[in-house]
């Protein structure tokens, strides 16, 4: 834990965002144990279905695996699957809790339509219904307190899965890759003044506004985003290049006055940039600079998409750590978020 580290931490979220590199290690062997895959022929189309913290893992794989793979790759976050969802789906079903009613409802319709399915999660009702179904299931530690700090028990057995049907050579290698840049980067991150703290000092009281790049960038970013949210129970925004050239720069041209005592712009950056988007951020940036608070970049390191992907989404779990504890939040309680499940779950109107 760094010297920042809150006094309030009632759910062992610094100690489980940290234990990151092991818990890898740990999914891949947990995938290893999984039997009655469809084989590689039976499989058209991949579809991932989660929400929050378990539907990121929808956008990792698509940024980490889709780009390799022969079949094309749709993550769902809400209650529906796409239509052509069937026989030749194979649909990965991701709930830390297993009650998520959206995951469920749109894992119950696959089943019915003949998708073959797989589960991963921690108990709930998507447990209870992979045993019903008999269908394969990921188990994720119990002893992980929160699903924001599951992000490898989740997010790493579908590759593994995928690698073992035929659907993403090499997986094994980029996993191991990964695991090697967090150890590094964990620690790095427990040293004084690194990347994360010095980050978090800059961005402050003012609103993260997290610009990332491709899919790679667009999943770190919206980490970064949601952790926020949750952990330092702030306001957070992102957006993505190319597509924010193209609309949100225009934005920013009015209420500089206001914008540049309360927002801050956090650049996240990879090695697998498009050079024209290389530039965009520095044509983006040179713009947003004159309505910004600051501007901040944090760049990737690692070998390979998946590392450096991991890596900037370890970075932005310590910082959203960092910012709650210098306000003295305790990061783990969400309360707003739990009456919303709860009036939702008692038929509130």
């Amino acid at each position: 834990m760094t010297e920042s580290a809150p006094p309030v931490d009632s759910r062992g979220l610094w100690e489980a965002t940290l234990g990151l590199p092991e818990q890898v290690e740990a999914a891949v062997e947990a995938a290893q144990q999984v039997d009655q895959l469809p084989g590689h022929d039976e499989v058209e189309n991949v579809v991932v279905l989660g929400m929050g913290d378990s539907g990121i893992v929808g956008d990792v794989l698509i940024a980490a695996a889709a780009p390799f793979m022969p079949v094309p790759v749709t993550v769902v976050k809400g209650y529906v699957p796409p239509d052509y969802v069937g026989t030749g789906s194979l649909v990965i079903a991701v709930s830390f809790s297993g009650d998520t009613e959206e995951t469920v409802e749109a894992a119950t319709a696959a089943y019915e339509a003949g998708a073959a399915l797989v589960v991963v999660s921690g108990g709930g009702e998507l447990v209870r219904l992979s045993g019903e179904w008999d269908v394969p299931l990921v188990p994720v530690p119990v002893k992980i307190p929160e699903a924001r700090t599951a992000l490898g028990a989740m997010a790493v057995p579908p590759l593994v899965l995928l690698e073992r049907i035929g659907l993403f050579p090499g997986a094994q290698q980029w996993i191991d890759q990964a695991v090697t840049q967090l150890q590094r980067r964990r620690d790095q991150l427990t040293r004084p003044g690194n990347v994360a703290e010095l980050t978090a000092r800059r961005i402050g009281r003012t609103i993260p506004l997290v610009h990332g790049a491709q899919d790679l960038g667009a999943a770190a970013a919206l980490r970064w985003k949601c952790q926020i949210n949750l952990n330092a129970k702030a306001p957070a925004f992102w957006n993505v290049h190319p597509e924010l050239c193209h609309n949100e720069v225009a934005g920013w041209g009015q209420n500089g006055d206001a914008t540049r005592q309360l927002v801050t712009l956090v650049n996240l950056r990879h090695d697998a940039e498009h050079p024209q988007v290389s530039r965009r951020f520095d044509l983006a940036t040179e713009v947003l600079r004159e309505v910004m608070a600051d501007v901040v970049e944090v760049r990737a390191h690692g070998e390979g998409d998946l590392a450096q992907l991991l890596d900037l989404a370890l970075v932005g779990d310590v910082v959203s750590l960092l910012l709650a504890a210098h306000e003295g939040i305790d990061p783990g309680p969400v309360p707003t978020v739990d009456d919303i499940r709860a009036a939702l779950a008692g038929g509130a109107g």
